[in-house]
C-alpha cells in the first residue's frame, strides 16, 4: 500500500502549542524530526530555522499558569519529516 498524501513544506517557523501564530495543523498530522547542531531532539515545541534556535521545556520550572516554561537553545537548526 503506498502513501499517497503529500506532506506540506514545513515552514521556517513552527510551534507545538495551537494557540501561537507559528501553529501549523496539517505538519503535525505527520511526524516532524528536528536535528539541533547534528543530534536529533525529541522534546522541541518550536523552532525557527533562520534564526537558529529551538525552545524546549524546563524539567522543574513553571509559568504562572502551570505550564513548563521555555528555555532557548541556539545551533544550526534542521527540520525533516521522519
Amino acid at each position: 500500500m503506498t502513501d499517497n498524501t503529500a506532506k506540506p513544506a514545513l515552514p521556517d517557523r513552527l510551534a507545538g502549542n495551537p494557540r501561537s501564530p507559528h501553529h501549523v495543523a496539517e505538519c503535525f498530522e505527520h511526524h516532524i524530526g528536528i536535528r539541533l547542531n547534528g543530534k536529533e531532539r525529541t522534546d522541541v515545541e518550536e523552532y525557527c530555522i533562520s534564526e537558529g534556535w529551538v525552545k524546549i521545556p524546563s524539567p522543574k520550572a513553571l509559568d504562572r499558569f502551570g505550564r513548563p516554561m521555555l528555555i532557548t537553545l541556539k545551533g544550526t537548526v534542521e527540520a525533516f519529516y521522519k
